[in-house]
């Protein structure tokens, strides 16, 4: 949990917004430039909406709009972002208690304006760089409506085709370049995630071959 000494702002305390903030870490941080679903609301008092140079995946709606953020624009997108700006890609239903908005836009006022009171730099995915032999993948094999996947480990596993997805992370914690990493995805352990380093290396990887 933070321990912030922070002031509050307009009727929100920024103490209690960072505990609010924890609903928001899944799509964004408080980095500067570490884009993750959603863009990083580092630096976002006063940006101009859909305009940060390093996220690459606003919606025409963002893009468009002349929106500023500030304490009041922050509330209205906060209550319901499509009743604000129909159209835009954010997957968010809204936050309809007024002292919660007001105590999450008074932490973001406060991080924007004073790095000193940002929280750790967290980790959302695992280092795939450190994957262990049973999860490096050696060789990918497609037949039919299956791919087989030969671990560096030595062992190879089946997956019908519609359950595996192929990824990509070239991001500080992605594979590294021509180390294709399997992640699991499903509880049953039949849905599995290959993760390449650049999309180039997805179609080189995979060989067709049925014995």
């Amino acid at each position: 949990m933070l321990a912030l000494v922070v002031p509050a702002f307009a009727a929100g305390s920024a103490e209690n917004g960072a505990r609010a903030f924890g609903a928001c870490v899944a799509c964004h941080s408080l980095e500067p430039d570490l884009n993750l679903s959603g863009p990083s609301l580092a630096g976002i008092w006063n940006r101009k909406a859909g305009s940060l140079a390093s996220f690459p995946r606003y919606s025409d709606a963002l893009k468009n709009s002349k929106q500023v953020w500030n304490e009041k624009s922050l509330d209205t997108w906060l209550r319901n972002p499509q009743t604000m700006m129909p159209g835009n890609f954010m997957s968010f239903a809204g936050l309809k208690d007024d002292k919660v908005r007001a105590d999450l836009i008074a932490y973001l006022q406060v991080a924007s304006e004073n790095k000193s009171v940002r929280p750790p730099k967290p980790r959302f995915k695992p280092d795939l760089k450190q994957a262990k032999q049973d999860a490096k993948v050696q060789s990918i094999r497609h037949c039919r409506d299956t791919y087989f996947i030969t671990t560096a480990a030595g062992h190879t596993i089946p997956f019908w085709e519609f359950n595996l997805r192929l990824k990509t992370d070239s991001g500080e914690f992605g594979p590294q370049p021509g180390h294709p990493v399997l992640v699991g995805t499903g509880m049953q352990g039949d849905r599995a995630a290959v993760v390449f380093a650049s999309p180039k290396e997805i179609s080189a990887f995979i060989r067709q071959e049925c014995p």
